[in-house]
This record gives C-alpha cells, sequence and structure tokens, in this order.
C-alpha cells in the first residue's frame, strides 16, 4: 500500500503580497489520497464524487462509478464487477444513501442508475433522454431506497410500489433546469436558473423562490449550485461568490392565521460574499463554516491561480475569514470553478477536496499535529500551552528542553536560564544535563541566578564549582556575590580557595580577597578569615568576632584591628570578659601610642587597674594636659618614679603637686619651683594656704621681701593665716614697694570689718540668748491642767476625784506625767523623779 502523501499548502489572505507576513499556525493537515486512486487518475478524471464514513466513491469523465475505501483503495462491488452500471459519458452527480448500500448516479446520457453495492435486490435503471444534472436519494435509512428524486427540466419524485415498480410524482416545475438537489427529511433543496428552492414533501408544496443575484458578465447555470443541510432545519447554500445560511422554521401564530401559506418559512440568517467563487461549503462549528475557493484572479500567463480552503465566521450580514490555505493540487492552473467540489464528513471534521486529478483530505489539526507545527515554527510557549491544556502524546518537558535548545541557539541565555527553573523543577538529572549545555556556551553565569540551592534539588557540587571557576575567570564581582548568597555545603570550600589562590589577579584583589575571609570562614579557619579582612580594611570583621566570638583569635591582631576602627576594637577590647587587659597591654608594648589609648580608655572604665603606673609615662607623652588630673585623682603609681619623669619633661605644675604630696623639704622645693621657675605669686600664695605650714609661709615671706614687687600680693593673700606684721616687719626702711599704701589700707580695712562683724555677731549672740531664755522661763512657769481621766503612774489612782478636795499634793514632771506627791518615788524633793521616763526632775512643778 502507497502511503498518503503530505501535500504542501501556505497559508494567507488571498491575494500574493509583496512583504511575508508571519506565518499563521494552520488548521487543517492535508493528505493527498493514493494508492489505486493514483492509477485511475492517470487515464481519466473525476467529475464528481460522494464521501460516506465507509467508503468514497466517484464519477469520471468517461462515465465510469469507482468505490474506494479512504485510503484510496478499490474496494470490489457491484460498480466493479459489470459495466452495466456505468454511464457512456461524463457522470453528473453522485449520491449515496445514509446506510452506504445504495448508490444513485447521473449523466448527460439521460440515465438514472440506482446500484446497491453489494446486493442487487433494488437495483435501477432510468433512461429519460434528458441531459439529467443531480439525483437524490432518500435520506430516511428505513426506506431500504424505496425513493429517490430526479431534477431534469422539473423535479420528480420516483416512488417504488408493492410491485417494485416506480411510481413518478412530479413535484415542482422548473424555470430551466434542476442544477443541484439536497434532500433532508421532509426537506428537498433545489437550485434552478432563477434561484434556491425548498420543497415541503409532508404538505407537498414550496416554501418559496430565493432569487439569486446573477454574476457579472455570465449566466448564473455556468456556475455550480451547492447546498448543503447542516442540520434538520439549516440549509448552506454557496452559489457563485455569495453564502446564505437559511433556517427552516414553523410559521408563528400570527404568520399561520393568514390562509393559503405553508406551515413551514425559510428564513435567510446570514448572507455575505466572499473574495472567490465557491467551491463546496461544510459546516465547522456553530457560526462557521469550510469553504473551498476558486480565486478571481489569474496569474500572469493568465493561469489559474491556487485553490483555496478557507475556515468562515459568519455573523447577520457579515463574515470574517479566520484563516486561509492555499492548495498545491495537480493541474491547477488549468481548472476551472465547476472542476472542484467539497465533500465532508461532518463527525469525523474531515474534508475531501476533489479535483479533477486530485484528491485531498483536510482533517482538523489535532493537538500532536499542532505541537509539531508550533514547533516547527519556534512558537515553543504555545506548544507548551497546548500541551498544558489538552495533553498530547509529547510531554510538555520535552517541548521546554527544545525550546532551552533553541534559546542557546539564538544567544538568550538569560531566557533559557529561566525555562529552566520554570520547567525543570526538582529534577536534579535534568538540571545538570541542562547545565552542560551552558558549559558548551561557557554561559553559566547566565544560569547562576536560576540553579536549584535547596536540600530538595541539590545539584552534584561540580556543578556549583563550575559556575564559581567561570565567574571567577570572566566576573569576579559575580564570583564574591555567589560567594555569599550560595550556602558552602553546595561546593568544595578548599577547592575554590585554592582555585583563588591560582588566580589571584592584583586588579581584582578587594573582591578576591574577601571571598577568601567567606570561604574561611565558612571553614572555620577563622584567623584567615580575620587576616583577609584585616587586608581589605573591611570592619565587617568585627560582626564576624562577635558573631563566631574569635576573642581567643584576636589576641595576634590586636594592632591592626586598632588601626581598622579604634572605637570598635576597643569596645571589644575594654571587656574583661571577652579578652584580658594583660593580653592586650602585651601586644600594645611595642606601640605606645596604641596602648597610651587603650590604658586611657580603659581607665576611664576601670580606675583601679594594674596598669595606671604605665599612665604616667604615657600621659607625659602623648597627652600631658590628662596628666596633673590623673595625679591627683589616682594613687595607683610610684609617686618617685613620676616625680623623676616630670622632672625629666620639666612639667612643673606636676612636679609642684607631687612635690606638695609629700611634704617637709619637698614642699619648700614646690613653693621654690612655683617662686622660681613657674614664677606665679598667686599659685604660691593658693599652695601655702593648702598646706597651711608656717615654713611654708616663712619661705613665701623670706621670698617676698627681695622681691619687692610681689609684697603687696603677700600682704593680701595671708590676711586670716598669717599675722600681716611678719610681712611688715621685714620691710627695710627706705624700700620702695609698689603699691604698698593701698595694701596697708586695704587690710586695716579688712582687720575693721572683721572686729565689726565680730561684735556684730557678739551682739546678736547676746540677744538672742536672752531672747530664748525668757521663752523658756515662761514655758516653765506656766500651768499645766490636770484632767479627771489621768492617773497616777505609781498607784493608777485618778490624780483628781471630781467634785473632792485633794488630799494630797499632786507632783508634775516635764514629761507630762502627774503623780500624787506620796507616791513620787524617792522622797527628798530633789531626788523626785519619774518612773515610767527615768527622768530626773530638778524642776517640779506643783499643778494647782
Amino acid at each position: 500500500m502507497e502511503k498518503a502523501e503530505k501535500l504542501p499548502t501556505s497559508s494567507d489572505s488571498g491575494a500574493e503580497s509583496a512583504e511575508e507576513e508571519e506565518e499563521v499556525e494552520p488548521k487543517f493537515k492535508y493528505q493527498r489520497i493514493a494508492n489505486d486512486l493514483k492509477t485511475i487518475l492517470n487515464t481519466d478524471v473525476v467529475t464528481c464524487s460522494s464521501v460516506h464514513s465507509k467508503f468514497l466513491i466517484f464519477g469520471t469523465f468517461r462515465g465510469c462509478v469507482y468505490l474506494l475505501d479512504h485510503q484510496g483503495n478499490s474496494v470490489k462491488s457491484n460498480l466493479s464487477s459489470s459495466e452495466r452500471h456505468t454511464h457512456t459519458v461524463a457522470v453528473n452527480h453522485i449520491d449515496v444513501d445514509p446506510k452506504g448500500e445504495y448508490v444513485a448516479t447521473c449523466s448527460d446520457d439521460g440515465k438514472v442508475n440506482i446500484t446497491g453495492l453489494f446486493s442487487c435486490e433494488n437495483n435501477q435503471s432510468l433512461s429519460l433522454g434528458k441531459f439529467i444534472k443531480s439525483v437524490a436519494l432518500d435520506p430516511d435509512p428505513k426506506t431500504r431506497v424505496r425513493r429517490f428524486i430526479v431534477g431534469d427540466d422539473k423535479l420528480t419524485l420516483y416512488e417504488r410500489n408493492l410491485l417494485k415498480k416506480l411510481k413518478p410524482t412530479e413535484l415542482c416545475s422548473v424555470e430551466g433546469n434542476v442544477l443541484s438537489i439536497c434532500w433532508q427529511g421532509n426537506f428537498v433543496a433545489w437550485a434552478s436558473h432563477l434561484g434556491v428552492r425548498v420543497y415541503d414533501l409532508s404538505e407537498k408544496c414550496s416554501l418559496g423562490l430565493m432569487k439569486w443575484e446573477l454574476p457579472p458578465q455570465a449566466r448564473l447555470e455556468n456556475f455550480r449550485c451547492h447546498l448543503r443541510w447542516s442540520n434538520a432545519n439549516t440549509l448552506l447554500i454557496g452559489w457563485v461568490d455569495t453564502i446564505r445560511i437559511c433556517v427552516i422554521r414553523k410559521r408563528n401564530a400570527i404568520e399561520a392565521s393568514s390562509s393559503n401559506l405553508p406551515g413551514y418559512v425559510v428564513d435567510p440568517v446570514s448572507t455575505f460574499q466572499t473574495t472567490f467563487y465557491i467551491c463546496g461549503l461544510a459546516p465547522l462549528a456553530s457560526s462557521q463554516l469550510v469553504v473551498l475557493g476558486y480565486r478571481k484572479q489569474r496569474s500572469a500567463t493568465y493561469k489559474a491561480l491556487r485553490p483555496v480552503l478557507c475556515v468562515i465566521e459568519y455573523k447577520m450580514n457579515s463574515s470574517e475569514e479566520i484563516c486561509t490555505d492555499s492548495l498545491t493540487l495537480r493541474g491547477f492552473e488549468e481548472y476551472t470553478v465547476n472542476d472542484y467540489s467539497l465533500g465532508c464528513l461532518i463527525e469525523e471534521n474531515r474534508y475531501y477536496i476533489v479535483a479533477p486529478k486530485d484528491i485531498v483530505v483536510a482533517s482538523l489539526i489535532e493537538t500532536d499535529d499542532r505541537v509539531e507545527w508550533l514547533i516547527k515554527h519556534s512558537k515553543f510557549e504555545e506548544a507548551m500551552d497546548l500541551i498544558s491544556t489538552h495533553g498530547g502524546s509529547l510531554p510538555v518537558l520535552t517541548v521546554a528542553r527544545l525550546y532551552i535548545n533553541h534559546l542557546l541557539t539564538l544567544k538568550q541565555y538569560e531566557d533559557a536560564a529561566k525555562l529552566c527553573l520554570r520547567m525543570l523543577g526538582n529534577n536534579k538529572s535534568l538540571w545538570e544535563e541542562e547545565v552542560f549545555k551552558f558549559v558548551k556556551c561557557q554561559q553559566l553565569r547566565s544560569v547562576s541566578a536560576y540553579l536549584p540551592t535547596s536540600d530538595e534539588c541539590k545539584l552534584g557540587s561540580h556543578v556549583y564549582e563550575m559556575v564559581l571557576y567561570e565567574f571567577l575567570k570572566f566576573d569576579v564581582n559575580g564570583f564574591l556575590n555567589l560567594i555569599k548568597e550560595w550556602p558552602p555545603q553546595l561546593y568544595d570550600g578548599l577547592a575554590v580557595i585554592n582555585a583563588i589562590h591560582d588566580n589571584f589577579r592584583k586588579e581584582n584583589a578587594t573582591q578576591l580577597l574577601e571571598s577568601l575571609a567567606l570561604l574561611y570562614s565558612y571553614q572555620g579557619n577563622y584567623e584567615n578569615a580575620l587576616r583577609m579582612y584585616l587586608k581589605l580594611q573591611n570592619k565587617d570583621v568585627f560582626e564576624l568576632i562577635r558573631r563566631y566570638e574569635l576573642y581567643d583569635v584576636i589576641s595576634k591582631l590586636i594592632i591592626p584591628l586598632i588601626q581598622l576602627d579604634r572605637d570598635r576594637a576597643f569596645k571589644i577590647l575594654l571587656d574583661k570578659n571577652k579578652i584580658k587587659p594583660e593580653v592586650v597591654v602585651h601586644q600594645l608594648e611595642q606601640n605606645q601610642e596604641y596602648l597610651f589609648w587603650y590604658l586611657d580608655a580603659l581607665e576611664r572604665v576601670d580606675s583601679r587597674n594594674v596598669f595606671q603606673h604605665k599612665l604616667v609615662v604615657l600621659y607625659a607623652k602623648y597627652d600631658r594636659a590628662k596628666l596633673l588630673p590623673f595625679l591627683r585623682r589616682s594613687k595607683e603609681y610610684v609617686i618617685q618614679d613620676a616625680l623623676a619623669i616630670c622632672k625629666r619633661e620639666g612639667f612643673y605644675p606636676e612636679m609642684v603637686y607631687l612635690l606638695g604630696c609629700m611634704g617637709g623639704v619637698e614642699a619648700v622645693e614646690a613653693l621654690n619651683i612655683i617662686m622660681h621657675s613657674i614664677k606665679d605669686i598667686e599659685m604660691a600664695i593658693e599652695f601655702c594656704k593648702e598646706h597651711n605650714d608656717n615654713d611654708l609661709w616663712t619661705v613665701l615671706i623670706e621670698e617676698s621681701t627681695k622681691q619687692p614687687e610681689i609684697v603687696t600680693k603677700v600682704l593680701d593673700g595671708i590676711v586670716d593665716y598669717v599675722n600681716p606684721e611678719l610681712v611688715v616687719s621685714k620691710i627695710k626702711l627706705g624700700q620702695t614697694i609698689p603699691h604698698l599704701r593701698q595694701s596697708i589700707i586695704k587690710m586695716l580695712w579688712h582687720y575693721n570689718i572683721q572686729e565689726e562683724i565680730l561684735t556684730n555677731s557678739h551682739q546678736i549672740q547676746l540677744t538672742d540668748y536672752f531672747a530664748t531664755h525668757s521663752e523658756v522661763v515662761t514655758l516653765q512657769r506656766r500651768g499645766q491642767q490636770v484632767s479627771y481621766d489621768l492617773s497616777c503612774p505609781q498607784c493608777h489612782k485618778s490624780v483628781v476625784i471630781k467634785d473632792t478636795v485633794p488630799r494630797n499634793a499632786l507632783i508634775a514632771f516635764k514629761c507630762g506625767h502627774i503623780y500624787h506627791e506620796i507616791c513620787v518615788p524617792g522622797r527628798l524633793i530633789n531626788e523626785h523623779h519619774c518612773e515610767l521616763c527615768k527622768l530626773r526632775n530638778t524642776d517640779i512643778d506643783r499643778p494647782e
């Protein structure tokens, strides 16, 4: 058996366009019928055909009728066993009963043959002596070909009676000849030279004439009228270049009230024109038709153009071409519009394009075919969507991988990587296979952001390492980002570290050192990680120390840490729980300035640390302003060593303080420093006041006599401490003392004020004393009320009984307790005391 040949087609919108448009997805797939059909058509041409679900039957120019299966193979039947069932001239029309048992044919030889394909029981042959253009068998499968209709110059119904004789009944007279017949149920549609009529067999009347517009410069009968029932009451008419869809409906009550009108009416629901001549039409879906067309245009050599198969969607009086395929049929350039016809199997959505030398089957394209076409035209997204929605034999993952290959070919690496993420899911083996495609293109960088890194789909470590090596080679910044983003367990960290050392480039030192720092951290080698950060001067080192508590590691890195960020370094170094001061001081001995910074900060948080003695020399060297306050507040240094340092540096105020602390002779030395080195008499006076030592005052007074200009200042300063007479007595006769007069006047005035203050104070004191004494005496002389409720603390009897005269005197103490005189402990007056308060009462009140 010869394999069916695929028909080359092209999709267009009618006329050839100068600009090539994007190819539209086809609606149909086409196959040319071959096998025995090919042999037949080598010697004959097809003039008419009919399609049944069981077979394909066609008539030829030579009057023969052939029965073939749908693959084009001849089927043995009564048609092939005898020439009795053929015609002498071209066959005009063929019709098949619904069961596929009988065939009706007619021809211009005037004969009508009803032939049983596999039985001769009901065969009929009529010779009418007229041109017969159309014949139709009863579509009712129960009648067993008991009726058929023939069209010549009238429409005639032939019905076989019980005696198997045919009874003709003229249904309708015709204007000209019957050109086409189509029978469905009780309705027969037929065409004449004027238009199309529908005849109602049940009511035996015509439902009216639909006149057809005459084509310009041609006659209507020169074009075949194509009739087809799409269902029991919908008629499709295609004639010349006009299509009309008609619905047979019952008249409504208002319409039926008129007399002499048929019970049914033909309603044209849509009428529209096409850009081509119609060679056949068939239903496709709701409001869609499949139309075989013959182009009105001609080629440059005045030859016919290729026929078209068009899908049209119609509305009320308009239409839209959904898709149009140009068909390359054998000999199409020589054919006319009437040489083509269209058969169909509506249930199977198959359409047969019949030409004189060719028969092609158009089938609605299936999912697999659509997917194949979409892939062929690089429409992979649409193909994947189609499979996801409608399924198919080809897995969507297979299409996705083809799509990835296509994108890589187009160098659209980023899109290919995104597609991998979307389609490969957690399939580890597929991921690794697709990644190697990126390796060949040296585009692992494009897919790196989309590689799976979770435990559910962890690829082999070599995959991630390959990506890292490519980044290391071509994109160091990207390499660093991956080291930061990827979990370290994805790859061999030591191998990557070695690769960095092997490919270290000075121009990328910053990124590579940071990468090494991260990798060393991941490996737990924190000391090397810290060294990398310190080389980078990267302050993330402090976060690393804090996170992993690397306080033992930093003991050898203290100086670099301080150089990087002194404040953050000291925040760690000053915490004794993290690192001991002894370790820090030992490391900083080699850098005295850093040691000064550290000990100065340490002294602020721990004023009793054991390293305060080192601060004397450090303050002297780096920050003298802090030295004297430190000497004053701290006692944790050797005063002699501190004095030696201050003497060496010539720090007189500090020397004065230290010598003053030592006292004795050293205090006198301090005073001499103030007088001779600092030369600040006010400071000397304050020094003497602070120590208030007679020897110091003597030295100061002696020194003042040698310097007359300071005598007055001494006189002013010694008031309240030393008798000014000592200073005055030291002044030599005739010696000139600047401002001495004013100073003495001021001193005398001061003494006068002091004497006045003392006198006034004494007077105030006396006045206050007598006033207070008077108040006390008045208070003590005041009478004390005795109530009837009071009882004697000793005998516990009422001290006073109401309405009786007291027999005994009462004694009241200042504490407020009142006794009977006889009850007071101690009989002698001067020994009376309150038993409760143990208060001896020298002043006894006798209440009245």
